[in-house]
């Protein structure tokens, strides 16, 4: 079975059911998904570290940061087409080799510029990780029940994942150096070099058509600077670096649009946009992402930098929403027996948006317990809807084109991501500086520290006299808490306007 292409089902019988060995290649597929998850987060535990000991600037800094998720979301629907022709098990096997050796690279990196490059090689093999776990677990789940306990399964280990991240990355650098937090990759992509070959078959389109160039360029073309314009908003506003980026991604976006509409094999099957399950499914799970990563973005500050805690104590307050997001994602699959999937998938975006109802108003000191509540609510919220959407942009297309529903998916997942940050940051960001009051006395390079962010005014508070240090981290906390009580409300209005438009919009599809 390691080498062959997956069954034909035969016209109008069952789909055939997993047995032991493809439910071990579901064990094999967690694998690259539990450490592409975990790599998402473990690297800002190790930025002071590796600050000190490389000394990038402030520009090779964003780039070490950034350049991953860069390259990761702008090369998805490329490799969605190149596992189609080439086959998904070789793609991820390559894709797992080289992640694992570029790793080593970035672990013993000597310079900011190698480490940059060290990070744009990671994304370029991740993206080959990604669609090939979620497209092969298409190819071998073919019973639709089945297929969506694995997802639900698949889906869980992006939550480990996380949730491993900030605790692992904070015992790391308790006990060793800073590319420690690289290494950790190694064993794991091993472990998926043995075993994937002997348990996982190869999956590819039988008819895929010419790999299309043209298109590929176009699509990098525009997913590059749509997604860097995101994140320059996140980070400096509305400039116009940001501005062009985001127009000219725009602009090929809709060159590359028109192009696969006319393709009669397109690199990305854009008409699968035509079914409105998977539109919605595609929109549900771009937003799912937003809702959690734009949450993401204030608790860790909030609970390191308001409430003081250790980067591990804060990672610990985190475990109960990541554990609820695996609990609800396997419920989804019980759930789904006996109610409506349009009904749960807006059920699930209305739970995230009851967790940012919990969120507003949190207090200065000892809102820790309600935080980790609304954090839990909104996983579970989340978990319960990303299950079902994700199996409803897989199981609009069959196995043989799975690749691109993938690469769809995947696409959603990190322009979220990244509109997560800079959507929400940008508001929280914009608050506190509006709101922070820097007392009288403060030198002026710390005053303007201060008011970049909340982090830049611990870092000036660190070098002032006790009581006017006081006095302006008083202030900053309560500029940053406000600035998460106005991100909060617009959590809850965007994601309580896409819980009632997702129930709306699907109202009449049954099943």
């Amino acid at each position: 079975m390691s080498g062959a292409v997956e069954p034909a089902i035969r016209e109008g019988g069952p789909a055939p059911r997993a047995g032991t060995r493809q439910w071990a290649a579901l064990a094999v597929l967690m694998l690259p998904v539990l450490l592409v998850a975990v790599d998402n987060t473990v690297l800002s535990f190790a930025v002071p570290a590796l600050s000190l000991e490389l000394a990038p600037s402030g520009t090779q800094l964003l780039w070490i940061v950034d350049i991953y998720s860069l390259m990761l979301a702008g090369l998805l629907v490329t490799m969605g087409g190149l596992g189609d022709r080439l086959g998904r098990r070789r793609l991820l096997l390559v894709g797992g080799a080289g992640f694992g050796l570029v790793s080593i690279l970035a672990a013993y990196a000597t310079s900011p510029e190698l480490l940059v490059a060290a990070r744009a090689l990671l994304g370029v093999f991740g993206a080959m990780l990604m669609p090939s776990t979620l497209s092969l677990l298409r190819s071998i789940f073919l019973d639709p029940g089945q297929r969506r306990l694995a997802i639900a399964v698949w889906s869980s280990a992006f939550a480990g994942g996380a949730a491993l991240g900030p605790i692992l990355g904070g015992w790391l650098l308790e006990h060793f150096w800073w590319g420690s937090v690289f290494l950790v990759n190694v064993p794991v992509m091993v472990l998926l070099l043995v075993f994937g070959p002997l348990l996982l078959p190869e999956s590819r389109d039988p008819a895929p058509g010419p790999f299309d160039l043209v298109s590929v360029g176009l699509s990098l073309a525009a997913m590059l600077p749509v997604v860097y314009g995101v994140k320059a908003l996140a980070k400096s506003g509305a400039s116009p670096e940001a501005l062009l980026c985001l127009a000219a991604g725009v602009l090929f976006a809709v060159l590359f649009t028109r192009r696969q509409l006319r393709r009669p094999t397109p690199l990305l099957d854009l008409r699968l946009f035509r079914d409105r399950m998977f539109s919605v499914a595609v929109a549900s799970n771009l937003l799912s992402v937003f809702a959690l990563v734009g949450f993401l973005f204030f608790v860790s500050q909030y609970l390191q930098l308001v409430l003081g805690l250790s980067p591990v104590e804060a990672g610990v307050r985190l475990l109960p929403g990541l554990l609820a997001q695996v609990a609800a994602a396997l419920l989804a699959v019980l759930l789904a027996r006996h109610i409506r999937v349009p009904i749960l998938i807006s059920a699930g975006l209305l739970a995230a948006a009851f967790g940012y109802v919990i969120a507003v108003g949190l207090p200065v000191d000892g809102g820790a317990a309600r935080l980790v509540l609304a954090f839990a609510v909104l996983g579970a919220g989340v978990g319960l809807a990303e299950t079902l959407t994700n199996d409803a942009i897989v199981g609009a297309v069959p196995p043989a084109r799975a690749g691109g529903a993938a690469a769809i998916s995947e696409t959603a997942y990190e322009l979220g991501a990244a509109l997560g940050t800079a959507v929400l940051g940008s508001v929280l960001i914009a608050v506190y500086q509006r709101d922070l009051v820097v007392p009288t006395g403060v030198p002026g390079e710390d005053a303007e520290s201060a008011r970049e962010t909340i982090a830049g005014a611990q870092s000036a508070a660190a070098g002032l006299p006790t009581e006017l240090a006081t006095t302006l981290m008083d202030n900053a906390r309560a500029a940053f808490v406000h600035g998460m009580s106005v991100t909060s409300a617009i959590g809850v209005a965007i994601m309580a306007i896409t819980g009632i438009s997702a129930a709306v919009l699907l109202r009449r599809r049954r099943g």
